[in-house]
């Protein structure tokens, strides 16, 4: 397998060329002619059933253990329990379960809005900008965040002196503030239902967000005394959070930026600007399949389970076509992305840069 060390400036991966589709085209043909683009019914359905079985039995659980502050502990369940929920339902939102659009966008929708707390069409709206280009400048929301900078011009923006300060230690804050995404990814989803923009199945939306969002704070707070209660709300959410970063984070945040007006094949789009992480079936359940971040953008409605199978395949293909192809283990990957964030914020210019546009710039 063709592995780059991550962490490498961007110029330094290898020589790289621009293709047309052909070669991803080629690519497709081997991976379907693999076997890896059929469906996993059983596997999925195992998954759908457990889902309210599992459920079920931790709110039960909650309610048997009462108003102790054991109860923390069972917060790091509940967080750990909706983001493997919310992975099964980022499954589905990429048609990975069934052929029927319908059916994956309502397994979506009733994983994400009911069970989860999170808005799907505002996710989906988000995370199919983010597929499209990821790590382009302008395009990918995933680095055009308030708190974080994630290029030189984002942390050279006019802010307040305390806004610059942050930015500036950005390094030693940013896995800290993931401990508030929870909060961040419920606020945005019931902002975003409410709000007057163009949103499928709104009603369905506002109904189960409601239901999930004040039935488990009814819950809580019907177990739990208010101090408890609200102790364990800070738990769950802050573990819920962080978990969602450091699945996610690993994959883009390091990797070459695209100017906006680059255009790419959609091969070299996909590979070059997405990381690999190595481990074993553990980091494979654990990051939900997210670890094969390369193999995921190149084929999105394959199936989880396929993804470590397609790996070697599509790393020799890139090795072939001269396309770099970057895989690091995961604590190794932590420390990348905390490098480069604080590389950005302590103003370096040009951190990393794409390979492309050096070539570009040097013809």
């Amino acid at each position: 397998m063709t592995v780059q060390n991550a962490g490498r400036p961007a110029s330094n991966l290898g020589p790289v060329r621009q293709a047309g589709n052909s070669d991803y085209t080629d690519l497709a043909r081997m991976v379907k002619s693999a076997g890896l683009m059929r469906r996993r019914y059983g596997y999925y359905w195992t998954k759908l059933v457990c889902v309210p079985v599992v459920v079920a039995a931790a709110v039960v659980l909650f309610i048997v253990i009462g108003d102790t502050w054991w109860q923390m502990f069972t917060g790091v369940l509940f967080a750990v329990l909706f983001t493997q929920i919310a992975f099964l339902g980022h499954d589905a939102a990429h048609r990975q379960i069934f052929r029927s659009g319908r059916w994956n966008d309502w397994v979506s929708l009733i994983l994400g809005d009911l069970f989860v707390g999170m808005s799907y069409g505002w996710w989906q709206h988000k995370h199919t900008r983010h597929h499209a280009n990821p790590n382009m400048i302008g395009s990918d929301p995933d680095i055009d965040l308030p708190v974080i900078a994630f290029t030189p011009e984002q942390a050279a923006r006019d802010r307040p002196p305390f806004a610059r300060w942050v930015i500036s230690h950005q390094g030693v804050f940013f896995y800290p503030v993931l401990l508030l995404e929870g909060v961040s990814l419920h606020a945005s989803s019931v902002y975003r239902v409410f709000h007057r923009e163009r949103l499928a199945r709104r009603s369905f939306e506002i109904g189960f967000l409601m239901i999930r969002i004040l039935g488990y704070l009814t819950l809580v707070f019907l177990v739990l005394s208010p101090d408890k209660g609200a102790v364990f709300l800070a738990v769950q959410l802050g573990v819920f959070g962080f978990y969602m970063g450091v699945s996610f984070a690993p994959n883009h945040k390091g990797m070459p930026l695209v100017p906006h007006d680059m255009r790419l094949d959609f091969l070299r789009r996909q590979v070059m600007m997405s990381r690999d992480i190595r481990g074993n079936w553990f980091v494979d359940v654990a990051m939900g399949g997210l670890n094969y971040q390369i193999e995921h953008h190149l084929f999105p409605s394959m199936a989880r389970p396929y993804l470590k199978h397609a790996a070697p395949i599509i790393a020799a293909y890139c090795r072939g076509h001269d396309v770099p192809y970057v895989q690091t283990g995961l604590w190794a990957s932590y420390g990348i992305v905390l490098r480069y964030i604080n590389r950005v914020g302590l103003g370096e210019h040009d951190p990393f840069a794409c390979p492309l546009l050096e070539m570009r710039q040097s013809i």
